[in-house]
């Protein structure tokens, strides 16, 4: 086990934490997903988590007891465990129930009534709450006082499903360089600033920002810059201030001459009722330039890809329509849940 980078199962972890938390001798450092293709060492102070934590714990209302149905090893399941340790609770951990949430729930319970505080929570990446609306179990996590979704854009029909079904979602936005999320629904929390330049890159700042990547100066050097974190993200703020992330700087390609966001491409094709999940990618073509390919996971018979441009068109311009289609019984997922763009792209790349 180890928090240099954080490594071990989850009770190892905790414990080590706990002592961390303590008496801190210098930061943790937290290993990027590598969703894009680069992995990277991320050092994170106690004063940060403390921050982030506290701040989260005043925007959901007060302390809560956890649900822990992430790995801890990346950020996300991390601040599940120093949430926990800052609401003076134990987490509780899906797998140690078998994925049952009522069991786990009964126990978060327990947990709540033994620290005194009267709230249960979970985090999850969107993936995660696509598959239990899928199967028709998004009433097993109606109960929870509010359910963290990030790591990825959550689309508005599933957000819609699961609030239909009252589960009290709350989007996050953030990265292991912000100590996980630090913009709710939108809205950023207490003490985060945020800001989008010229070019639409989304900039961060606050005191959950972390230290720096260990041993790599010239990458710290460039993500931050004057107090501010330089994201990979586009975004745009709207009248009322909140900000809505429109994808990563790498997911617009062109083709044919047209710029292709990418997510949107994913985000119509999730709504086809024979898609259970697709990664849209660029692929280099000599007529295109770069020809948009999706990768698709079906539910039921797999649809053609005649009928994904058609459906991709009825909402979005039709030069944004894939021209290349692979099927596959299951997308490539990274240990965290998250999509693994890289595997998505060499598949693609296959077609």
């Amino acid at each position: 086990m180890s928090l240099r980078p954080v490594d071990g199962e989850p009770g190892e972890v905790l414990a080590e934490l706990r002592d961390w938390w303590q008496a801190p001798d210098g930061p943790l450092v937290v290993r990027t997903s590598g969703s894009t293709g680069t992995a990277r060492n991320v050092a994170l102070s106690h004063a940060a988590l403390l921050a982030s934590a506290t701040a989260s714990q005043r925007r959901l209302g007060g302390p809560a007891a956890w649900v822990l149905a992430l790995p801890v090893t990346f950020v996300a399941g991390l601040q599940v465990l120093v949430r926990s340790l800052l609401a003076g609770t134990s987490p509780m951990l899906l797998g140690d129930h078998d994925g049952d949430w009522q069991s786990a729930l009964a126990a978060a319970e327990r947990s709540a009534g033994d620290a005194g505080v009267h709230r249960r929570c979970t985090a999850l990446v969107p993936t995660q709450l696509h598959r239990l609306a899928r199967e028709h179990r998004l009433g097993e996590i109606a109960d929870l006082d509010a359910v963290l979704v990030g790591g990825a854009g959550v689309d508005a029909e599933l957000l819609a499903d699961a609030r239909a079904a009252g589960v009290r979602v709350v989007t996050t936005y953030g990265m292991t360089e912000t100590c996980g999320g630090c913009v709710y629904d939108g809205e950023p929390l207490d003490g985060v600033a945020v800001r989008v330049t010229g070019d639409g890159r989304v900039h961060l700042a606050g005191p959950c920002l972390f230290d720096g990547y260990p041993d790599e100066p010239a990458a710290t050097a460039e993500a931050l810059v004057d107090g501010w974190l330089r994201t990979q993200d586009l975004g745009h703020i709207d009248d009322d201030g909140r900000l809505h992330v429109l994808g990563r700087v790498d997911d617009v390609v062109v083709s044919g001459g047209v710029n292709v966001a990418l997510p949107a491409v994913e985000r119509a094709l999730r709504s086809h009722p024979r898609v259970a999940d697709v990664a849209a990618a660029g692929v280099a073509d000599a007529e295109w330039g770069t020809r948009v390919v999706v990768v698709v996971q079906p539910d039921g018979p797999a649809p053609t890809l005649d009928e994904l441009r058609d459906h991709v068109a009825a909402s979005l311009p039709r030069t944004w329509a894939p021209r290349g289609l692979t099927l596959v019984d299951q997308l490539p997922l990274l240990s965290n849940g998250k999509p693994d763009r890289v595997a998505a792209v060499r598949l693609a790349r296959a077609c």
